[in-house]
């Protein structure tokens, strides 16, 4: 499984709650100095709950690769929440493409396990030593979608390695923000896809 998402637009993340959350100065002409130092602290905090909780934070596209369906009957995504597939592709071993009639495979958007579904008895068969791609979408949506728990774990999680940047704490998980993220966390016996 090769799993690939879409850079998070910068637009898209919240630099300037950030500042605010961590309380820096405010009203001065150089208010925005540390923004790219904010936005790398964000972006470890995203990807680090997205992959605790697999659940994607803020929507974006996604490429998902399998050299094999893990069942014929449907195939569970390994994020959550997925709104849309837009495609799924088979790609034979010389690297030819063929599109899959959309009619063939729907979304069961289950909430924490999405599946790919045939519409007929079976999904299509990947070809022997090809695979299939899906373009799938996932998130909550926006930055104000996301449920406050979330966005307050991913905060959280941004201020501590901005306050500890030079050294010093550990760089584990503090267990506060191990209480918010709890309840978004989905056992999956036999692996995430």
């Amino acid at each position: 499984m090769d799993l690939t998402d879409s850079p998070i637009p910068l637009a898209a993340l919240p630099i300037a709650a950030f500042r605010e959350h961590l309380r820096l100065s405010s009203g001065f002409a150089d208010d925005t100095t540390q923004d790219a130092l904010l936005e790398q602290y964000l972006r470890a905090a995203i990807a680090s709950v997205e992959g605790r909780t697999g659940r994607a934070l803020l929507a974006r596209d996604f490429t998902l690769r399998l050299a094999r369906w893990r069942s014929d009957c449907g195939h569970i995504l390994p994020l959550a929440p997925v709104t849309a597939v837009a495609s799924v592709e088979l790609v034979n071993r010389d690297g030819m493409s063929t599109l899959v009639d959309s009619a063939r495979y729907a979304l069961q958007a289950d909430g924490p396990r999405p599946r790919l579904v045939p519409m007929g008895s079976v999904l299509p068969p990947i070809p022997s030593g090809g695979q299939v791609v899906i373009l799938f979408t996932a998130g909550f949506g926006a930055w104000s979608d996301i449920p406050a728990d979330l966005r307050q774990a991913m905060f959280l999680l941004a201020a501590q390695s901005y306050e500890y940047r030079d050294g010093g704490a550990s760089e584990d998980m503090d267990f506060g923000i191990r209480t918010l993220l709890e309840r978004w966390r989905d056992l999956r016996l036999g692996g995430r896809v």
